[in-house]
């Protein structure tokens, strides 16, 4: 265990038996983690005026001190470091008396943004956060003794897989998009075949792994990442059969992940496996998929658990939503879960680099031998580098909801966490990202922060059972391991009990930590014997992978930071009679703000956490056609991976008027932000810069999965809001308009011919000289065409006018900042920007749409060998004058919402914004 019951009753000052009624006891307001601190965490929101006994004598609070965070027990000088754990967090910057707020500027800023009823916040900082980095005296240096063995290990009931694939605590198929370009497919295929195996009792589901990564143009940064993740996820010992889907085409191809494989002695052999390489068309890439899923539903059903030894079990270490009481109650549970593990021969994994920065010296109190110490640092060091060709620090991984749960930084932040490792447990090994275990003991996996980046890893390395604590609620769920999720505090664990399966507020609340650690985890050896988790019936999960960084050094920092802003004015276009022959009509609906092709209900979760129940809310709204009475079409959801463990000040701002740019765009009639409740873009700062930009919050809806309940509560709070909302919305008429009333995206894949170029270009010339707007990227082939340059604004090189996702407020010709090859993360920004549809061009395959806007692919005739027919809306013949009768037509069809793109009438549709140039995983 990592605190005993002895050891909190001696972290607390003796107290006088009787007191001044005035007086509060201590120990109804705050604790210490352990002995010798000289600040203490709140346990409760300690009003201003509260007089605090404390080892006879007394102190009073001077401001309203929140849950979670920290006041001063012993006066403090300038210079003086402040401890929590025993370990430096900050350096005091002036006087601090006894009852004082300790506080420091990034906090104070944090919450000055927060929506906090009645609380008296200092209004400047009283230390300094820890400017030193660790250093490591190797001659003063100890190696840690082995853990005790267990003289009787025990079992669990798990799937033992030929070879040396290990145990597996459950038993799914898996359709894996190798990269982000088939993710749709993936989802799709699943969906399709959940009936396939609906009363098997021994398949426990057929799941999509439906990923960010690889579906660039360039190879990836991350693409080592990559091929360990997905080799590591088809041999997972949970994987009873596999099928990886790709068009043969991308960056990252089947083939390739198949050589890595062999290259690096993976035991494919030993998995039903199927690499599908969709080149025949998308209709019967579908039914080929589903004949070799079914070809698997017999042998993978026949598969039986059986008692294997509990060093089979491969537990993944994980937090989340963290708060002040993690460190005192949810990690060092986990620690001591995982400790009594590896007494019986299993393994843990922690990860999360930068989360360990600030607490070197704890990890380095037990480890096996210098060397490992070393990797240990070097891993750290590694990390920072990384970090810093983006211009950040692992000082930005805190979230906003972090430092209003009183983790002001990264130290603090990290002493708490690394209790997930108990002070009895050795480091044992040293790994990289995604690599696979084996040896038993404890492993520290470099890794990033965020947390399904980070369990994504774990579970390519071979864990088959996650333990991810959280403060907040966290309902993080993995597709294909099962997640225990543990709560620090009682009042949370109360608010989300549907979600959350083990309380360790218990031990806050007086109960022994040995009891509860010994409950917990024979819980653990249930599930993964096969007891559902929670998650597990909520039927909720999430995946994402190390997504890919821009950067691999310094060189292009300075200039990436020191960038203007576009300033948001179209580039005007050449003079031109090469326009359409005929006037285009539309019949569109007119808003207070301009024209709409359809009202739409959006609900826009505001981070990866909350993008799975946004879904599941969006679903039910359609299936129970709320509002389609007074004009809404249908309800749409933008899933997406960002809003938590990204760092940099610019992904930030990005988010912040893309969310806006949807929050507004034309077409949406009612639109609710969903938050999970922790993330770095909560629903507080996104009415922030809502209102900063002069958009009136109350015209949205607001729910959060944690503070509303959990999944459930917030599902039904979003039902009730837009039914309300929705009601109270006036019907619209349809107007015959023209094309000038569209905003239309142009994005093409690769060079296009001239007869094609003149055509965008006569079609560009037309939207803006009836006072619409044409959007491109600025990656786009398009803009260095000289044939559509020639014929729309001439020879001078073009820039851009926006920034990703930036919502125009003036018509024309606008060219987007992309920051990106990725076609979907491009048609993301552009729907931000405000455009009502868009025209592409594909060439080897076609590409995902977009859920929210008509998203029309069109193929050159040149690709008819390569693209089916049927997966695209219209083949061109190279004839100028049919090519622009037919792209007209489709225009006006799509924006009239009398065709449906082929991309939506399939459901191969995805959504994802871009990091930018300088956002990175933290």
């Amino acid at each position: 265990m990592t605190f005993s019951d002895e050891a909190i009753r001696s972290s607390l000052p003796n107290e006088e038996s009787t007191l001044d009624p005035t007086q509060v006891l201590f120990r109804a307001l705050g604790r210490l983690p352990a002995p010798g601190d000289n600040v203490a965490i709140a346990i409760r929101r300690i009003e201003p005026g509260t007089v605090v006994a404390i080892d006879n004598r007394s102190f009073v609070i001077g401001h309203t001190i929140l849950e979670g965070h920290r006041f001063a027990v012993i006066p403090l000088c300038a210079g003086d470091p402040l401890l929590s754990w025993g370990l430096p967090f900050g350096t005091a910057i002036t006087v601090i008396a006894p009852g004082d707020y300790v506080c420091n500027q990034s906090m104070l800023e944090a919450l000055s943004i927060r929506q906090i009823d009645g609380a008296s916040l200092p209004e400047s900082p009283n230390f300094r956060d820890l400017a030193d980095a660790f250093s490591f005296d190797e001659k003063s240096f100890s190696p840690g003794p082995p853990i005790d063995a267990v003289p009787l290990p025990s079992t669990f009931a798990g799937f033992r897989r030929p070879g040396n694939r290990g145990v597996g605590t459950r038993n799914f198929i898996v359709i894996l998009g190798t990269t982000s370009r088939t993710a749709s497919y993936a989802r799709q295929l699943a969906e399709r075949l959940q009936t396939a195996v609906a009363g098997q009792s021994t398949i426990d589901g057929i799941v999509a792994i439906a990923h960010t990564e690889g579906g660039g143009t360039k190879e990836p940064n991350n693409s080592q990442e990559i091929l360990k993740t997905l080799a590591g996820f088809i041999v997972h010992p949970n994987v009873g059969a596999v099928l990886a889907v790709d068009f043969g085409v991308e960056p990252i191809t089947n083939d390739r992940v198949k050589q890595f494989m062999i290259d690096n002695q993976y035991p494919l052999a030993d998995v039903p496996h199927h690499f599908l390489t969709l080149n025949k068309g998308m209709a019967t890439g579908m039914d080929e998929g589903e004949r070799i899923v079914q070809e698997w539903i017999g042998v993978v059903g026949s598969q039986v658990r059986t008692n294997e030894p509990l060093s089979g079990l491969r537990i993944a270490l994980q937090c989340g939503g963290s708060d002040a009481f993690s460190g005192i109650s949810g990690n060092p549970l986990a620690g001591a879960m995982v400790h009594e593990l590896i007494r019986h021969g299993g393994i843990g994994v922690l990860t999360e680099t930068d989360e360990a920065v600030g607490a070197e010296a704890y990890i380095l109190r037990n480890v096996r031998n210098v060397d490992i110490a070393r990797q240990f640092l070097g891993v750290i060091d590694q990390f920072e580098e990384y970090l810093s060709w983006h211009g950040v620090s692992s000082e930005s991984n805190p979230s906003g909801g972090n430092k209003l749960r009183g983790l002001y930084n990264i130290a603090l932040k990290s002493v708490g966490a690394v209790h997930k490792k108990d002070p009895r447990t050795r480091l044992d090994h040293v790994t990289q990202y995604a690599e696979p275990i084996g040896e038993p003991g404890f492993y520290f996996m470099n890794g990033p922060g965020n947390d399904l980046e980070g369990i994504a890893g774990q579970v390519a390395a071979g864990c088959n059972l996650i333990l991810f604590v959280t403060g907040n609620g966290s309902v993080t769920n993995f597709p294909f391991v099962p997640t225990l999720k543990i709560t620090t505090t009682s009042r949370r664990h109360r608010l989300l009990s549907h979600e959350m399966d083990i309380n360790a507020g218990r031990y806050l609340d007086g109960e022994s930590f040995e009891s509860l650690t010994q409950e917990s985890f024979e819980l653990a050896i249930k599930t993964a014997s096969g007891r559902k988790s929670k998650g597990e019936r909520a039927g909720h999960s999430q995946v994402s992978l190390w997504r890919n960084w821009p950067q691999t050094d310094r060189s292009q920092l300075q200039v990436l930071q020191s960038r203007t802003a576009p300033d948001g004015a179209p580039i005007p276009l050449l003079d031109s009679l090469e326009k359409l022959p005929t006037e285009s009509i539309c019949e569109l609906i007119r808003t207070v703000s301009g024209f709409a092709t359809e009202r739409v209900g959006l609900v826009l979760p505001t981070s990866l956490c909350s993008s799975q129940v946004a879904r599941l809310a969006a679903e039910r709204l359609n299936e129970r056609q709320v509002g389609f009475h007074m004009g809404v079409s249908r309800f749409v959801v933008l899933p997406h991976t960002e809003g938590c463990g990204s760092s940099g000040e610019s992904i930030f701002r990005l988010l912040h008027r893309s969310y806006r740019g949807y929050l507004t765009h034309p077409n949406v009639a009612a639109a609710l932000l969903l938050e999970h409740g922790c993330e770095k873009v909560p629903n507080d700062v996104m009415r922030y810069q809502l209102e900063k930009a002069g958009v009136d919050g109350d015209r949205f809806g607001w729910a959060s999965v944690q503070l509303d309940g959990g999944i459930a509560n917030a599902i039904d709070n979003i039902e009730a809001w837009f039914t309300e909302k929705i009601a109270s919305l006036p019907l619209l008429p349809f107007t015959a308009t023209h094309l000038g009333a569209l905003a239309v995206g142009l994005m093409t894949e690769g060079e296009v011919s001239e007869t094609t170029a003149t055509a965008f270009a006569m079609l560009t010339q037309t939207i803006v000289s009836q006072g619409g707007s044409v959007l491109i990227p600025e990656s786009d082939s398009l803009l260095t065409n000289d044939t559509f340059l020639a014929k729309t604004v001439g020879p001078p090189a073009v820039h851009a006018t926006l920034a990703y996702g930036q919502p125009f407020t003036q018509s024309g010709f606008h060219v987007v900042g992309s920051e990106t090859d990725h076609w979907v993360e491009n048609l993301t920004g552009l729907g931000a920007c405000g455009a009502h549809l868009m025209l592409t061009v594909v060439k080897k395959h076609p590409r995902q749409g977009h859920p929210l806007l008509a998203v029309i692919q069109v193929a050159e005739a040149a690709s008819r060998c390569d693209i089916n027919a049927s997966d695209v809306d219209l083949i061109l013949s190279g004839d100028l004058a049919d090519d622009l009768e037919n792209l007209q037509k489709w225009v006006v069809a799509a924006a009239e919402r009398k065709r449906v793109p082929v991309s939506h009438a399939t459901g191969f549709v995805d959504f994802q914004f871009t990091r930018g140039l300088l956002g990175v995983t933290s």
